[in-house]
């Protein structure tokens, strides 16, 4: 599919220290994407310098790419890298992924005005199905940051 850029000294967290810059290693990613219990069970993460390797399948596009924006968000990750990350539940049928839209939150967004962006004018009533469709990644409609990236689905 490709590779996926995101701000290296933005997101969250993993672990402790005084090193924000440094990636997190694959353990520490693969329990934070874990974590949102996405159905990741047949993804691996492999780290190799500041990029994040996901390898694997998932289930559906939607799980495809919220892994992407899971790995991504994290302090340290600037790219995340899923050429090897396959859509569909049987390897010998499973398929490269679709390219899917992201959105880079930038300074003094909200999703009313991502959403008129991104669906055009009128559409910000639109922001819910961004929302949703960054859950459980989001765990509020106003707790977006500059320099996150959100997943923007299709209407």
């Amino acid at each position: 599919m490709g590779i996926f850029d995101f701000v290296k000294g933005v997101g969250k967290k993993l672990g402790i220290g005084d090193d924000e810059e440094a990636a997190p290693d694959a353990g520490t990613l693969k329990k934070e994407l874990d974590s949102h219990n996405l159905g990741t069970d047949g993804v691996q993460v492999e780290v190799k310098g500041d990029t994040a390797v996901l390898k694997g399948e998932v289930k559906d596009q939607s799980i495809f790419e919220k892994a992407v924006i899971a790995v991504g968000n994290t302090l340290g990750v600037s790219k995340v890298q899923a050429d090897e990350l396959k859509v569909g539940t049987d390897t010998a049928t499973a398929a490269p992924a679709k390219a899917p839209v992201f959105y880079t939150v930038k300074k003094g967004d909200n999703l009313w005005k991502i959403a008129e962006a991104q669906y055009g004018k009128g559409q910000g009533a639109k922001n819910n199905v961004i929302f949703e469709a960054n859950k459980p990644m989001l765990t509020h409609p106003d707790k977006i940051y500059p320099g996150q990236v959100l997943r923007i689905p299709e209407l």
